[in-house]
C-alpha cells in the first residue's frame, strides 16, 4: 500500500529517473516511468546498451516516417506504372483498326484457296434461253397447237344464214389460247401425260438452279458472268462493324468466281476512292492473292461517294468499253449513295449502246439501336434503298441482288426462275382440268364418240378426194 501511495505521489511530479542497467531491469524502469508519467533513461558504463523514453519516442517517429515514405514510394511507383501502361494501351488502341476486335471466320487472313468454276457462268435470262419451257418446246400452246382448231363461221346459202361450228357431245374441248381467243382442242392423252412428266422434271431442274444460286459466293454476288469485271466496294464509316463481312464476301468472290475471268479490278470507296490497281489486270492467281492482301487492309471511313467510284471505273477501267464485250460493274453496298438522284441518268448514258452493265448487291445490315450510332450523310430505310437501286439497275441493264445475314431477300436471277416454275405449274393445271372436265372424263367421252368420229373422218377424207 505504501508503494502505491508513493507512486501516486510521484505521479504528480515530472520525473527523470537515470538508473544504471545493472541496478534494475529496463522493463521495470519503463513501467515505473509510465506509472508516474515520467521519463526514464538506462545506460551502461561501457556505453554499449542504453534505453531511453526520449530515444524510444524518436525511434517510433522515425519508423512512422520510414513507413510513410515507403507507402509514398509504392503509391508513386504504382501510379507511374499504371499511367505508363494506360498510355501504351491507349496508343496501341488508337492505332489499332476496329476490325481487329471483331470476330473473324476461320482462316480469314490466310491465302486464297482459288477454285476453277466447273460451269460457265450465265445470267438466269441467258440460262433460260436453252433451259426454259419455250426453248425445250414445253410451252403448253406448243404442245396443243397441232390439234388446235379455230371455230369457223361461214354463210350457208341453202340456209341463208351464217352458221358457227359446234362441238358434238364434247368430242373436242374448247380452250382459251394465249391471245385470248378460244380454240377447239383435240387432245392426245398419252402425249399430254408425257408432257406433264416433262414439266415435273423441269421444275426439279429449276429448283436445283435456285439452290445453286443461293449458296457460297452466289448468295452474295449472284452469278458473275462478264469477262471484264470491276468490283466497287462500299467502305463508308457506317460499315465499320461489318468490315469482316465485306472482306469475307470479297474472299469468296475471288476464290470461286474470278479465276476464269479475263481482267478485273477492285475499287473501294468512302468519301475518297481507293483503287487496288490503276487499271484492269489479268485474273491470274498471283493477282488474285495480291488483291486479297490489299482487301485485308481496308478500313471504313467517310460517307458513300459512289458516284466518284463509278465515274472512275467507267472513265479509267472501261475507257475502251466500245472495243470490248462482256463488261460488268458489281457494287457491294449497305445503303443509299450520297448522289442517288443523278446516278440513274449517268449510268443510262454510259451504258447505252455498249456491252456494259451495272449490277447491285445490296447488303442489308441490322439497324443499330444505339442512340450514338453513326449516321450516314444520306439516310433511307431498307425498302427505300432497294427501290432506289432497282431504278439504277434498270437504267444500267443490270441485275439487282438484295441479301442479309438471314438470307436472300430478292434476286433478279432467282425471280425469273421462280416465274418459269409458276408458268410450268400453270401449264400443268391447265392440262389437267378444263371447266370441271378431267382428262379421264374427257377420254371416256371420246370412247363413246368413236363411231361418230370414224364417220366424221371418213367424210373429211371423201371431201378431200372430191376436191383433188
Amino acid at each position: 500500500m505504501a508503494w502505491n501511495t508513493l507512486l501516486a505521489i510521484l505521479g504528480q511530479l515530472p520525473w527523470l529517473c537515470p538508473v544504471p542497467t545493472s541496478c534494475a531491469p529496463p522493463g521495470v524502469l519503463k513501467n515505473l516511468a509510465e506509472a508516474v508519467r515520467g521519463r526514464y533513461h538506462c545506460y551502461s558504463s561501457k556505453g554499449e546498451n542504453f534505453d531511453s523514453s526520449d530515444v524510444h519516442l524518436l525511434l517510433q517517429e522515425s519508423q512512422k516516417a520510414k513507413d510513410l515514405l515507403k507507402n509514398i514510394k509504392q503509391t508513386f511507383r504504382r501510379r507511374i506504372h499504371s499511367s505508363l501502361i494506360s498510355r501504351i494501351v491507349s496508343t496501341e488502341f488508337a492505332n489499332t483498326a476496329p476490325s481487329n476486335f471483331l470476330p473473324k471466320p476461320p482462316k480469314h487472313e490466310e491465302p486464297l484457296v482459288i477454285q476453277t468454276p466447273c460451269v460457265l457462268a450465265k445470267t438466269s435470262t441467258d440460262w433460260l434461253k436453252t433451259n426454259g419451257l419455250k426453248a425445250r418446246k414445253l410451252n403448253l400452246y406448243q404442245v396443243l397447237a397441232p390439234n388446235a382448231f379455230s371455230p369457223v363461221e361461214e354463210f350457208v346459202p341453202i340456209l341463208k344464214k351464217t352458221v358457227s361450228s359446234t362441238l358434238h357431245e364434247k368430242a373436242m374441248m374448247q380452250f382459251e389460247w394465249y391471245d385470248g381467243t378460244v380454240k377447239n382442242i383435240h387432245i392426245d392423252l398419252p402425249v399430254l401425260y408425257n408432257y406433264q412428266k416433262l414439266l415435273a422434271k423441269m421444275v426439279r431442274i429449276y429448283e436445283k438452279r435456285i439452290d445453286w444460286l443461293s449458296v457460297a459466293s452466289r448468295r452474295i454476288w449472284g452469278s458473275v458472268c462478264e469477262r471484264r469485271v470491276v468490283i466497287l466496294v462500299d467502305i463508308s464509316v457506317t460499315n465499320s462493324m461489318y468490315i469482316i463481312h465485306i472482306q469475307h464476301s470479297l474472299r469468296l468472290l475471288l476464290e470461286e468466281q474470278m479465276s476464269n475471268k479475263d481482267y478485273f479490278n477492285i475499287i473501294a470507296f468512302g468519301s475518297d476512292i481507293m483503287p487496288w490497281q490503276l487499271e484492269l489486270v489479268p485474273s491470274q492467281p498471283e493477282n488474285l492473292q495480291n488483291a486479297w492482301r490489299w482487301v485485308l487492309n481496308l478500313q471504313c471511313k467517310g460517307s458513300r461517294n459512289f458516284m466518284s467510284a463509278l465515274r472512275r471505273a467507267v472513265e479509267v477501267d472501261f475507257k475502251d468499253k466500245d472495243k470490248h464485250k462482256s463488261q460488268g460493274l458489281y457494287l457491294l453496298t449497305t445503303g443509299i449513295p450520297d448522289q442517288e438522284t443523278v446516278i440513274s441518268a449517268y449510268v443510262a448514258e454510259v451504258c447505252r449502246g455498249f456491252d456494259l452493265q451495272l449490277h447491285v448487291c445490296l447488303f442489308s445490315v441490322m439497324e443499330d439501336r444505339d442512340s450514338n450510332r453513326i449516321m450516314p450523310a444520306r439516310y433511307a430505310n431498307p425498302t427505300e434503298t432497294a427501290i432506289a437501286f432497282k431504278e439504277i439497275v434498270q437504267a444500267a441493264n443490270g441485275r439487282f441482288h438484295w441479301f442479309g445475314e438471314a438470307g436472300i431477300f430478292e434476286s433478279d436471277d432467282i425471280t425469273i426462275i421462280v416465274s418459269e416454275m409458276e408458268k410450268a405449274n400453270n401449264y400443268s393445271q391447265k392440262s389437267q382440268w378444263r371447266e370441271g372436265l378431267s382428262l379421264a372424263q374427257y377420254f371416256r367421252s371420246i370412247l363413246k364418240q368413236l363411231p361418230y368420229l370414224f364417220i366424221l373422218h371418213a367424210y373429211e377424207f371423201f371431201q378431200r378426194y372430191l376436191t383433188e
